[in-house]
């Protein structure tokens, strides 16, 4: 499994809790695990492969992270997503939004142009272009605004981790 993929895992999980009265933790019991994964991947091919121990980490760190800080997470979305109305974003959109900036602000190992383009990139599988764009200027906009010490790097930067690669070298 790769980043990208832990990482839209993670944004799946985010998702699911703006439906939900569950904590994180209780949600991440609930579906972090081998069977509910051999389950869901028969629908999913996602979900086919089950997270080693450092890419479980990954996610619960995602999950938990953009949880304890949905407030400051979602006031930041509201800050940069000018013209529009919090109420008016997709939940998907924000669920990626979450992610992406819990990365930026408090994973210091991952640069801001690769959280910046993944976020792009899961906006582009579940939304049309546009808002694709929107994300694209919400984060960059959010990165030079509260990140002003470290430049915004461009999205060919490799991501830094020792997850597998995917077939092809590809993440």
């Amino acid at each position: 499994m790769t980043r990208t993929n832990a990482r839209e895992i993670a944004v799946h999980f985010t998702f699911e809790l703006s439906f939900t009265g569950q904590t994180a933790g209780e949600l991440l019991e609930q579906s972090l695990n081998r069977p509910t994964f051999a389950a869901v991947g028969e629908e999913e091919p996602l979900y086919a492969e089950f997270p080693n121990q450092k890419q479980r980490a990954y996610i619960e760190t995602l999950v938990r992270g953009a949880y304890e800080h949905l407030p400051e997470l979602d006031g930041y979305i509201s800050k940069y997503a000018i013209g529009w109305s919090f109420s008016r974003i997709s939940r998907v959109v924000i669920a990626i939004l979450r992610v992406a900036m819990y990365e930026v602000l408090y994973m210091q190992d991952i640069p801001n142009a690769a959280a910046i383009n993944e976020a792009v990139e899961l906006t582009k599988h579940y939304e049309s272009g546009e808002v694709a764009a929107f994300v694209n200027g919400i984060m960059g906009s959010f990165v030079r605004n509260e990140c002003p010490t470290e430049p915004v790097r461009t999205p060919a930067a490799p991501e830094e981790g020792t997850f597998d690669p995917a077939p092809g070298g590809q993440e």
